[in-house]
């Protein structure tokens, strides 16, 4: 750009430009809301404007967004919050008593009894206290300390916080952090924005997706050449392979963990999500106490819940907490301020976690209609998770495991070699190419596998299984009769 003076002040083109900006940044990935979900909302512009399509809507199956997808909110929580934000409605008659109870217990807890005030950087004093009583009794009675938890901006927020206490180094003795492939964007967007060494493990697609110690172990070794090692991140139930780890799993990670000497990250947002016979949530810190107090007081670890996912489906609210533990006491100072430099979580997301962990009591008289709410969401992605295995598994080149929790399945897709290479003459990843023409021709929105990480030479997509019963059906049929189609 020439150099001209405008007003004797010479123009040197941006201060800020793709070539001098944070090369970290550059190098973030985040499929989930990728090219092909840009596509998605380009081509719902072209239908409004009337642009005949072979599809009449554009169905987005690529993201955990249950209320996007047609899921009801819980109606206690609403009354609740609604409540919160408009404390005038404490006085009409339309709300039950145990809501306008929860609603004014919040508001005294805030500043100026409103849930536009600011709060304690670490979240509300009485919500936390109510979350370590959540922890306490879904591990059985293992103990948990307020002081330990922290709210945060849905689960994401607090993941992120961690890694960045845990990153330091240079060269080969860059942080190493150990992530499942596949795995969930956050992490490898995250690792690539803190310039951290990010390490993979591939969970065993033939043995539905299961973590073995073995391949944990040849990981560590190879990146043991060129950085250092110190954190493990686990995703449990799994996304987006929908695994649930058994006990017996869990033990040998933490055994591994500590004989490693690693930080273990547990991120569990999906533990009411779990549908197949046999399988059963296990907290890490409850399976960490039960080993007895030779890991329980030495293994570190940060485990991570949120109010997106489970029955609730609240995204956008971002309400979240993590519990750490065994934190050295100066480093946890160090986490204070970090989170205080944010101000605070959202409240009006705290008040909502606050009745996740603290649910309605059978003798409350809003609880039936609760629990039948909870029930209904829950049993209906039950049955949905059976359907998708059924019917993805009657088509011919797809091979898809048991969804057994979670609220995603990450099917196998055999692609015949015309369409590889024709994929990469357009510069495509071959499954990119494929997720791309099913949205062109069948209006159906999917992340290519590549996006989350898989075995070399193998292709899947992820898709939610969150679309309300008969929408699901018309989608597995169409990716059914286009994976038919593509591959002749």
């Amino acid at each position: 750009m020439s150099q001209q003076a405008v007003n004797g002040v010479s123009c040197r083109g941006k201060v800020l430009t793709v070539e001098n900006m944070n090369p970290n940044v550059k190098r973030v990935e985040y499929a989930v809301r990728g090219p092909i979900v840009q596509r998605a909302v380009q081509i719902e512009k072209e239908l409004r404007e009337g642009v005949k399509k072979p599809f009449t809507e554009v169905i987005k199956a690529n993201i955990g967004d249950a209320q996007a997808m047609g899921q009801r909110p819980i109606t206690f929580f609403r009354q609740v919050l609604a409540l919160c934000s408009y404390p005038e409605l404490l006085e009409d008659n339309k709300f039950p008593e145990d809501a306008k109870k929860r609603a004014r217990r919040i508001l005294d807890a805030c500043g100026g009894h409103s849930i536009g005030a600011y709060s304690a950087s670490q979240g509300i004093e009485c919500i936390r206290q109510d979350v370590a009583r959540y922890i306490e009794r879904r591990d059985g009675g293992v103990p948990s300390n307020p002081d330990n938890i922290f709210l945060s901006t849905g689960a994401s927020d607090a993941i992120v916080t961690i890694l960045k206490l845990l990153v330091c180094g240079e060269g080969r003795d860059r942080t190493g952090v150990m992530i499942s492939i596949p795995q969930y964007p956050l992490y490898s967007a995250a690792l690539a924005d803190l310039a951290a060494v990010q390490i993979n493990y591939y969970l065993d697609e033939d043995n539905c997706w299961s973590l073995n110690v073995a391949e944990l172990k040849r990981a560590l070794n190879e990146a043991k050449q060129h950085c250092k090692p110190r954190v493990l991140c686990i995703i449990n139930p799994g996304n987006p392979t929908g695994q649930v780890q058994s006990r017996q799993c869990i033990e040998d990670v933490i055994r591994f963990a500590k004989e490693e000497h690693l930080f273990l990250m547990a991120d569990e947002v999906y533990q009411d999500n779990v549908y197949a016979e046999g399988c059963k949530f296990h907290s890490f810190k409850k399976v960490l106490f039960e080993m007895g107090p030779e890991y329980s007081s030495t293994v570190e670890m940060a485990s991570f819940h949120s109010t997106s996912k489970c029955y609730m489906g609240e995204c956008g609210f971002r309400g979240g907490y993590m519990e750490v533990i065994n934190m050295d006491p100066e480093v946890k100072a160090q986490l204070t301020k970090l989170v205080s430099v944010r101000l605070c979580p959202p409240v009006p997301g705290q008040a909502l976690l606050d009745l996740v962990v603290n649910p309605l009591q059978p003798d409350e008289p809003s609880y039936t209609s609760f629990a039948k709410e909870r029930t209904a969401v829950l049993a209906a992605l039950a049955e949905k998770a059976r359907l998708t295995e059924e019917i993805f598994n009657t088509v011919p080149g797809i091979t898809c495991n048991p969804v057994q929790g979670a609220m995603y399945t990450f099917p196998r897709i055999t692609l015949p070699q015309k369409a590889i290479d024709k994929a990469k003459a357009e510069g495509k990843v071959p499954d990119m190419f494929y997720c791309m023409k099913l949205l062109e021709e069948e209006g159906i929105c999917l992340v290519p596998g590549s996006g989350f990480g898989q075995k070399d030479g193998t292709f899947h997509f992820r898709m939610t299984i969150l679309p309300p019963t008969e929408k699901l059906k018309v989608v597995l049929q169409k990716i059914r009769d286009f994976h038919l189609r593509f591959t002749n």
